[in-house]
C-alpha cells in the first residue's frame, strides 16, 4: 500500500467465544433463526457496508464450521483467535497489512440488527473528529448499587450501555490491546483498552435494537427486529 493512500476501513469480528451463558451445546454464533446461523445473519449486516479494507472473521482453533460460512463471504479471511476478546481482536490486527492510521472497525457477532445508518455515523464522527469512538445507549433503567444489605440509587444521567461497533486507528488500537495483555489490565472491550491508554474516547448513539443475543430468549426479539428491518419476511 502507497503511504499516500487514505485511510481504509477495516473490520473485525470477535467469534470465538463458546457461548457459555447461552446454555445450548454449540457457540450461539451456529444457532439457526429462520433457516441462517447468527453467524450469517450478522455478517450479512456488513455485506453492502462501503468499507474497502480488510475483514476477518476470528474464529477458535478447530471451528471448521465457521470456516465453511466464512467461504461464502468474498473477501472474507479467518484466523485464530485467543482465550480472551481482547486476544482475539489483537490476533485479527496482528494478521492485517494496515497502516498506522487506518481505521478498524469491531463488531461483536452476536450482534445481527446492526443498522448501516449508525455504522456510518460512527465512522462520520471518527473521522470528522479525529478520535475513537463507539455506539453506545443512554441508560433509561433505574440503576441500584448493591454493597453488603445497602442498596442505593446511582445517577444513570451520564451512564451508557456499550454496544458495537467501536471504531479505533490500527495503530493506535494495536498498541493499547498490546500494553494492556501484557500488564494484566481487564479489558471487557476496545474502548475500555483506549481509555486505559488515556485516549479520548466518543459516543454515538445507537439504535435501541442493536442487541447482544445472549440467551436463548433473545432470538424471538432478534428476528422481530430483522422483520422490523425488512431482513426477515415474516411467517
Amino acid at each position: 500500500m502507497n503511504l499516500t493512500d487514505p485511510p481504509r476501513v477495516h473490520l473485525i469480528f470477535p467469534a470465538a467465544g463458546v457461548g457459555q451463558r447461552f446454555g445450548q451445546p454449540h457457540p450461539k454464533q451456529y444457532t439457526q433463526l429462520a433457516g441462517k446461523t447468527l453467524l450469517e445473519w450478522t455478517l450479512d449486516a456488513w455485506k453492502d457496508v462501503p468499507f474497502h479494507g480488510e475483514r476477518i472473521l476470528v474464529l477458535s482453533g478447530n471451528d471448521d464450521r465457521g470456516r465453511a460460512l466464512a467461504a461464502r463471504y468474498p473477501g472474507l479471511s479467518c484466523v485464530k483467535g485467543g482465550a480472551e476478546r481482547a486476544d482475539s481482536v489483537l490476533a485479527g490486527l496482528a494478521a492485517m497489512s494496515a497502516a498506522d492510521d487506518d481505521w478498524v472497525m469491531v463488531h461483536d457477532i452476536a450482534r445481527p440488527c446492526v443498522r448501516r445508518a449508525d455504522i456510518l455515523a460512527l465512522l462520520d464522527l471518527c473521522q470528522s473528529e479525529d478520535r475513537g469512538a463507539l455506539l453506545a445507549r443512554p441508560l433509561t433503567d433505574t440503576i441500584k448499587r448493591k454493597q453488603g444489605d445497602q442498596v442505593s440509587t446511582v445517577d444513570r444521567r451520564q451512564l451508557w450501555a456499550a454496544l458495537t461497533p467501536q471504531c479505533f486507528r490500527y495503530g493506535r488500537l494495536y498498541r493499547a490491546l498490546s500494553l494492556g495483555l501484557a500488564n494484566a489490565v481487564p479489558l471487557t472491550d476496545e474502548a475500555s483498552a483506549m481509555e486505559w491508554m488515556g485516549d479520548p474516547v466518543g459516543l454515538v448513539s445507537g439504535s435501541s435494537d442493536n442487541i447482544k443475543v445472549t440467551h436463548p430468549d433473545d432470538l424471538a426479539l432478534v428476528a422481530f427486529y430483522l422483520q422490523q428491518q425488512g431482513r426477515l419476511t415474516p411467517t
